[in-house]
């Protein structure tokens, strides 16, 4: 047995609005999917947010494209359509597991709403439930306390879209009118009311029934603060057909991609929005099982964690996973293109065998700057990067870098520190940067930042304890320039002597 589909109405903003059935379907669902821009942040599952529970499977699905260009070979419209085709697939997968769906929309489902391309898509495939909502045309008509229309009238519900001519003439025949989709549209929509000769008793309303809320005339809004969230009313002088089923398209062969996702240091508000999206596009999750730990569950997507020794051996299984037309998150911490795993896949995809596999790569918040953000800003003037592990090049080259960095004056962050199988060498390589640095050079040791066993120390070159560190940590060792101020924060100066 199938899964059900939910479209679910959350009203206008105010979460008291949010529907009695619709609070309770929210907690109860399997699935809980909305919809966001490319910042990745969603207005429903903001106003949900009081209903989830702990163990739900989110779905976000983040638009392609909203008001900006595109490169996708069918314009804005084909990437709008693919993105809607690929989010019912997701979907699917888990209404064929028999998992039940929510999707989230704000206002009603079915007016103007994300929702309703979902339910064209699957209402006839699957058991679909719409639960309707208060939309913003009624939200802002209680906001200001005017009726709309009375008796025998006639309400007009327009989008902000339509080019100014067509939106005058509707604007002169009709009783009342609400215009919906402002923002970039507002100077067209301010000319149709004025062509009309109505601008006079248009009302503006912004983000109606939430304490962000704004309400006045509509001549005298600045067109430059004009949110999406916002319409235009034209209230009473007084005071379509849904489409049928789609057919199912043919199965077409899907192409493959991988995706090289960087999940920053530590905690999961240092993933960026699009790192976010990646993962939760994805069919396949492939890294060092660790990494892959926190990556919220998701019972639609299969995950091949593996030892962290085995990176080449790694990047040709996701490379050959999306060969198979599957799409592929390979994650890393951190940030993937520093000393993680997009060099790797890199490398891998460059053989003649994965010719023609797209490879992405998406960055993430680095460990260095994630400690540098604990103690202040001891990475501000130049800085080097370094490993110490001797894995992948030999150790005389590491010691031979770390003098010509530390001959050059510059801030030096060292991953890979301190390892079981080569415990000598931090040791080693602090006498090394001694014979260059004062021993009062300020050092920093962050270990698990972001994580639950966050610790940061300051000390100085001459006082560090190699002993004290080990793989979860980062080292950052000062230039002549960085000081620890009363405060305790460390900052190295952006003016340099002899500037």
């Amino acid at each position: 047995m199938t899964g059900r589909l939910y479209g679910v109405g959350l009203g206008p903003g105010d979460p008291e609005l949010v529907t009695v059935k619709a609070a309770r379907l929210i907690g109860a669902a399997d699935v809980v999917a909305f919809h966001a821009a490319q910042h990745g942040r969603s207005v429903a599952r903001a106003l949900a947010a009081p209903y989830l529970r702990a163990g739900q499977v989110e779905e976000l699905l983040v638009y392609p494209v909203t008001t900006e260009t595109t490169d996708h070979p069918g314009g804005y419209q084909g990437a709008i359509d693919e993105f809607y085709e690929a989010a019912a697939a997701r979907l699917a997968a888990h209404l064929d597991a028999g998992r039940d769906v929510v999707v989230l929309a704000e206002g009603d489902p079915f007016f103007y709403g994300s929702y309703m391309h979902m339910h064209k898509r699957l209402a006839h495939r699957y058991p679909t439930e719409v639960v309707p909502g208060v939309t913003s045309v009624s939200g802002a008509a209680a906001v200001l306390g005017r009726p709309l229309v009375e008796r025998d009238e006639v309400l007009t519900v327009l989008p902000g879209t339509l080019d100014t001519e067509e939106l005058a003439e509707w604007l002169a025949t009709t009783d009342s009118a609400a215009v919906l989709k402002l923002g970039r549209t507002f100077r067209n929509v301010r000319d149709a009311f004025e062509a009309a000769g109505v601008l006079d008793r248009a009302f503006y309303v912004e983000r109606a029934t939430t304490t962000q809320q704004r309400t006045m005339p509509l001549a005298e809004v600045d067109p430059d603060t004009v949110p999406y969230f916002s319409l235009a009313l034209l209230p009473s002088e007084l005071t379509g057909p849904v489409p049928g089923p789609e057919q199912p398209r043919e199965d077409e062969p899907r192409t493959g991609e991988v995706v090289v996702v960087g999940l920053g240091p530590g905690k999961r508000s240092w993933t960026t929005p699009e790192a976010a999206e990646a993962l939760s596009c994805a069919d396949d999750l492939v890294g060092y099982g660790p990494y892959l730990d926190r990556v919220p569950a998701n019972p639609r997507q299969t995950r091949h964690p593996s030892d962290n020794r085995v990176e080449a051996g790694r990047a040709a299984a996701a490379l050959r996973l999306a060969q198979s037309g599957r799409r592929v998150a390979v994650v890393s911490s951190g940030d993937p293109g520093v000393f993680a795993m997009a060099a790797a896949v890199l490398e891998v995809a460059a053989q003649p065998e994965f010719a023609g596999v797209e490879v992405r790569v998406l960055p993430g918040l680095t460990a260095a700057q994630a400690v540098a953000s604990r103690v202040g800003a001891p990475l501000g003037h130049d800085f080097a990067v370094l490993s110490l592990s001797d894995v992948l090049k030999p150790w005389d080259v590491v010691v031979d870098r770390l003098r010509h960095a530390a001959a050059a004056d510059l801030v030096i962050a060292l991953y890979n520190p301190r390892s079981k199988a080569r415990p000598h060498q931090l040791a080693e390589a602090r006498d090394v940067l001694l014979e260059v640095k004062r021993p009062d050079t300020v050092v920093v040791v962050g270990r698990d930042v972001g994580g639950p066993e966050e610790k940061v120390t300051v000390t100085t070159l001459g006082d560090f304890k190699p002993d004290t560190v080990d793989m979860r940590c980062l080292v950052l060792i000062g230039s002549s320039q960085t000081q620890v101020a009363p405060s305790g924060q460390v900052f190295t100066s952006r003016h340099y002597p002899g500037c």
